[in-house]
């Protein structure tokens, strides 16, 4: 597959690489660089699902490229598919490095979200948008 060179889907969440997230090799733990993929991907579940929704898998996660302190984490999403209770959303994370307006692909994967009532079971996402 050639270089992907622009994100796909809409941005959904931006946040800067702090020195409290690194890792004992200095760049910017894994789990963080997870978990605000997570955030963005619950923020664009809970926007289409209108409601709360619970993260119940995380499919073919890859790391691309290390994130370091000071870069800007870009997270895209994109609605892959809608199920009776679930969605799967292709999340990718991306960063701006510097002063320069390249942006580099650092990781990318599919969370899987069930749609959820205030008992925490699961419940239908409406199939229009």
């Amino acid at each position: 597959m050639p270089d992907q060179t622009e994100p796909s889907g809409e941005l959904t969440l931006r946040t800067l690489a702090m020195p409290a997230d690194v890792n004992v090799n200095g760049d910017i733990f894994g789990g963080w660089v997870l978990s605000q993929m997570d955030i963005a991907a619950g923020i664009r579940s809970r926007k289409r699902s209108k409601g709360r929704a619970a993260t119940i898998a995380v499919d073919a996660m890859k790391f691309i490229r290390p994130v370091a302190v000071g870069d800007v984490l870009c997270v895209y999403t994109e609605i892959e598919r809608v199920g009776n209770t679930s969605m799967a959303i292709d999340v990718e994370a991306w960063v701006r490095r510097g002063t320069d307006d390249e942006r580099y692909k650092v990781t990318e994967a599919v969370f899987t979200f069930v749609a959820i009532d205030d008992e925490g079971r699961p419940r239908k996402v409406d199939q229009a948008d």
